[in-house]
């Protein structure tokens, strides 16, 4: 309730003039808040007559989410095709001001009182009357209605979507979308403007088809200029500033100083063709000259006109709120300046720490610090790195020849809370663009950085609109100008884009770290998933290189043994046929003295051989040799009495040993 109050004693003190806040709350006391009864108990009807209000920068904001407090007046006719100031690709347009007169708070707060007072109890119609391009569209709706019933049946008439449509002239919040018009105390008739938000706006865009199709297609435009017609074709990519630049070279009237007729409103002059919401392929507009700057050229040969209609230029003046001997053109002092940057600079650094020093020099050191180095690296210290450090980049762009550059460089910039928001939240490059040769040296930088579409939209910035301020920022991965503001605004609506474009990257930055933190978590896990698959893979390696080791250790092992068997083998080979060469035959029965032995082999088969009895044992053993049992692996037993024979004199004969006639000998393995 308090804040109503509050709207409701500004809304009092501005219709009636009453400046003595105690006096109109007791007004507004003694009428229990009715606004329309506080004004009609210090106004009569008959002399109603609301004064305008002592503060010259009341504002209100063309933006969905802000709630002006007064109604303007209606744009006249010849008005509503001047282009914005200040392009924009991301976020909403900044604030504009408006008209607080006491004519036009009259004329809408009577109208709102008649149309109260005349009341009945059904349904009161509202009128609107909604001026679109160049045609009015004449929609009734009771008052039970609302402001989304009124976009849908615009909708209809104009194929544009609801959510596109922006309306002006009227104090608009989203929360008025479903408020009925009788709660918003509107008069019988409204005038309203129709403008239709760009893709960049977030709004439903086009289908991406139909917008390629114009960009690539041909415009054909109608141009009327007193008796004569013109015939003029543009590709869709061709910007509204160079359809003038042509009609200039037609018409002889520069494009300062042409009045159109056929633009939709709310555009600049660097809008394509394709984006302005012409008709395609044929449009049909209206050009005449302002005869009204020529006369004031006449009558004010010393002051240099701004390139606007005349109520910017009001504006710009009052938002200045300096001498008119800025505005002087004094060219003998402008020569004497040095310039901030000299021409054909080569070295881009060099460039950017020569301005800083003779900008010092020229405006005083009350100013933001600007960074000293190449476009590109004041953009990767801006924008390419981690969500949670970006800033915002703003490209400061100087031209000495005009007439706006003293004040913004010394009213603005050193402003102080300019200057705390500029240094907390951005990263501020300084640039001179007087010299044609540093003009196009910064639009080549630009390209390089942000692709060759980029200087499109600032290659033709008038000079008496300058300087600008160009503000870049990083939006998930797309780097892209965010707004350029142009240098003749206003201190607080330098300001309020500053912190509108702060607020828009705030939000996203804010959205991006919590993404990126999310990433990086994730990243974390798969990476310690992967070092444990890795660790997993390398323990899995290790065992196999350990079993292939052992293997190839057993294989090694068991090839040398074979080998050592197959030499032992080989080496018994040789001694067994070594012995057997020398090894007596056996002799013939009969013959001599003899025995007969009889050996039992381990593997229970027995053999017998006669040997002379005078042959000595080794002549025994020889034979076990070459029967393949070596005295070294086998005992040779005598049955009795029981002996090792291999133990025993070689030389002996096997009479002396008592091995005659005939003997059993066991072999043992050993």
């Amino acid at each position: 309730m308090s804040e109503n109050r509050e709207e409701i004693l500004a809304d009092f003190q501005a219709c009636t003039g009453v400046e003595d806040v105690a006096e109109a709350i007791f007004h507004l006391e003694e009428t229990n808040w009715d606004l329309l009864r506080a004004v009609s108990r210090v106004m009569p009807p008959d002399t109603q007559a609301f004064h305008a209000r002592s503060d010259p920068d009341v504002m209100i904001v063309e933006n969905d989410q802000d709630v002006p407090t007064a109604v303007p007046k209606p744009i006249p006719a010849d008005k509503v095709t001047d282009m914005m100031d200040v392009g924009n690709n991301i976020g909403h347009s900044p604030a504009k001001k408006r008209d607080y007169s006491s004519s036009s708070r009259e004329n809408n707060f009577a109208s709102a009182s008649t149309s109260s007072g005349s009341a009945s109890t059904g349904p009161k119609m509202l009128t609107f009357n909604i001026k679109y391009c160049d045609r009015v569209i004449k929609i009734r709706l009771p008052d039970s209605a609302n402001l989304s019933d009124l976009k849908q049946r615009l909708s209809n008439e104009v194929n544009v979507a609801p959510c596109r449509q922006t309306l002006s002239n009227w104090a608009r919040m989203q929360i008025y979308e479903k408020t009925p018009f009788t709660k918003l105390m509107l008069p019988i008739e409204n005038d309203l403007i129709l403008t239709v938000k760009s893709m960049s706006d977030g709004a439903a865009a086009e289908n991406e088809n139909e917008v390629t199709q114009k960009l690539n297609g041909t415009y054909t435009l109608h141009v009327k200029f007193e008796n004569k017609a013109y015939d003029l074709k543009y590709q869709g990519v061709k910007t509204i500033l160079q359809v003038k630049t042509d009609v200039y070279t037609l018409t002889n009237i520069p494009a300062r100083h042409q009045i159109w007729s056929g633009w939709p409103p709310n555009i600049d002059d660097n809008t394509v063709l394709a984006l302005s919401g012409i008709n395609y392929p044929d449009h049909e507009l209206t050009v005449r000259k302002n005869q009204q700057v020529q006369r004031e050229k006449r009558s004010m040969p010393t002051i240099v006109q701004i390139d606007s209609d005349e109520d910017e230029f009001e504006d710009a003046s009052e938002s200045f709120n300096v001498d008119d001997e800025y505005f002087v053109d004094n060219e003998n002092t402008t020569k004497k300046q040095e310039p901030l940057i000299p021409e054909n600079v080569e070295d881009e650094l060099i460039g950017t720490i020569t301005f800083n020093e003779r900008f010092t020099n020229r405006y005083g050191p009350i100013h933001p610090a600007f960074y000293q180095g190449t476009l590109d690296e004041a953009l990767k210290d801006a924008c390419n790195k981690p969500a949670k450090d970006r800033k915002i980049l703003a490209l400061y762009l100087h031209h000495d020849a005009s007439v706006l550059t003293n004040v913004f460089c010394t009213h603005l910039l050193g402003f102080e809370s300019i200057m705390q928001i500029i240094e907390k939240n951005f990263v501020l490059w300084g640039w001179d663009i007087t010299f044609e040769s540093n003009r196009q040296k910064f639009h080549a930088a630009l390209a390089n950085c942000l692709g060759p579409t980029a200087p499109l939209n600032l290659r033709n910035i008038p000079v008496d609109k300058l300087p600008a301020m160009v503000l870049i920022m990083k939006i998930r991965s797309a780097t892209e100008v965010f707004n350029v503001i142009n240098g003749n605004v206003s201190v607080n609506e330098l300001l309020s884009t500053l912190i509108e474009c702060v607020e828009v990257f705030s939000d996203h930055q804010s959205v991006e770290v919590k993404e990126e933190a999310e990433r990086l978590e994730r990243e974390m896990v798969k990476w310690e998933q992967d070092q444990a698959y890795r660790e997993s893979l390398e323990a899995d390696r290790a065992k196999e290189e350990a079993k292939q080791r052992q293997e190839k250790e057993e294989r090694e092992t068991k090839k040398r043994i074979e080998n050592e068997k197959a030499e032992s083998a080989a080496k018994k080979e040789a001694h067994r046929k070594e012995v057997e060469a020398r090894l007596p035959s056996e002799p013939p029965a009969g013959q001599g003295e003899q025995t007969k032995i009889r050996f039992r082999l381990p593997k229970g088969v027995n053999i017998e051989r006669r040997f002379p009895a005078e042959s000595p044992l080794q002549v025994l053993l020889d034979f076990l040799v070459v029967q393949g049992y070596p005295k070294d692996e086998f005992k040779v037993i005598s049955s009795w009495p029981r002996r090792d024979l291999t133990v025993l004199d070689e030389n002996q004969t096997l009479k002396d040993l008592k091995l005659c006639p005939q003997e059993t000998v066991i072999l043992e393995e050993r």
